[in-house]
């Protein structure tokens, strides 16, 4: 009998798809436009798995039993930099030490920006800072490797490249076909589907771009400050420019001299929009714009109210672009 079930069970497996049969990558991600991108090319193979919660800043980071069971088992690991994630790099080595590694910030001809010195981001320093702003060149991907002088504000891991780049969907797309590569290595049966999602959301994500680009074309002139320096990747794609910054790179709180140049900013150009984000206490943004009328709105470089998903990359550079658009019509 037992021979018989054997022999009956057979056609079943032979009728399945030979990629149903093979393993599914396990990939592990750190925040949610990088598991959105994941996802766009993993499609219906699998999903990635977050192992940092969406509402956490990934700047400081304590890693939750169940996350840490995520690196253990991944047998790919993708996350934006050590720059962005310090705290990260022991974890990554320890748990998933058998696992590939993806750091999105080295993958080559990507567009790479030093962070910004100062409280105040000036018209000069949008214009050519650092000589590639504007024609996003190739040739910078190691600019993390010099050094500068940044001064006491930039003491927590700002003395080199600003590693908030999956806000330029140059880089997005880049990546897309990174992750691809990847999976495509892992999954060979399943390379060539791999390989026609990437291509596909490189196609949508360029239409969306454009939008983008179009509903952003009056906004040229708009200035407004940002909770955090997280934006220039944004700023420089599509051409807007935050007049400056409350918190440094890392949301630390910021200086009493540090308000004070924002605010003498705020006042001495008239900027009309401050933008908070979630993670972070709301209190600093009023103490610089309690007394102005000035529009206060929420920008996100995380997504954290957004749905996990393929979808949810797009609809962050979507929110932005809302904000940045409520922004100039305030003015």
């Amino acid at each position: 009998m037992k021979h018989r079930c054997a022999h009956y069970a057979l056609p079943l497996l032979v009728g399945l798809p030979l990629t149903a049969l093979a393993d599914v990558p396990r990939v592990a991600v750190d925040i949610p436009p990088v598991h959105s991108l994941v996802a766009k090319v993993m499609g219906d193979r699998g999903s990635p798995e977050l192992f940092i919660q969406p509402g956490a800043s990934p700047h400081g980071y304590s890693l939750r039993p169940s996350e840490a069971d995520a690196l253990d088992n991944a047998d790919l690991v993708v996350w934006v930099s050590n720059d962005l994630t310090p705290w990260l790099s022991g974890p990554v080595e320890n748990l998933a030490g058998d696992a590939r590694h993806l750091e999105l910030m080295r993958v080559s001809d990507i567009n790479t920006f030093a962070y910004r010195e100062g409280a105040t981001f000036d018209v000069a320093d949008h214009d050519h800072d650092h000589d590639h702003d504007h024609d996003h060149d190739h040739d910078h991907d190691h600019d993390h490797d010099h050094d500068h002088d940044h001064g006491h504000d930039h003491a927590h891991h700002h003395d080199g490249q600003d590693p908030h780049g999956w806000m330029d969907p140059d880089n997005a797309r880049r990546w897309l076909d990174a992750i691809a590569q990847q999976l495509g290595e892992l999954d060979p049966e399943n390379a060539d589907y791999y390989r026609k999602n990437a291509t596909s959301s490189q196609q949508q994500l360029e239409a969306f771009e454009q939008a983008i680009a179009e509903r952003l074309a009056s906004s040229d002139s708009t200035r407004f400050i940002v909770f955090h320096d997280a934006y220039q990747y944004f700023e420089k794609a599509f051409n807007v420019s935050a007049a400056g910054a409350i918190s440094i790179g890392d949301a630390s709180s910021p200086s009493p001299a540090r308000i004070e140049a924002i605010q003498t900013l705020v006042n001495d150009e008239g900027i009309q929009c401050v933008f908070s984000e979630p993670q972070f206490n709301p209190q600093i943004v009023e103490s610089v714009f309690g007394d102005t009328d000035a529009y206060i709105g929420v920008m996100d470089p995380l997504g954290v109210d957004l749905t996990p998903g393929p979808e949810l990359y797009d609809a962050l550079l979507n929110q932005m672009a809302d904000e940045i658009q409520h922004c100039t019509n305030a003015m």
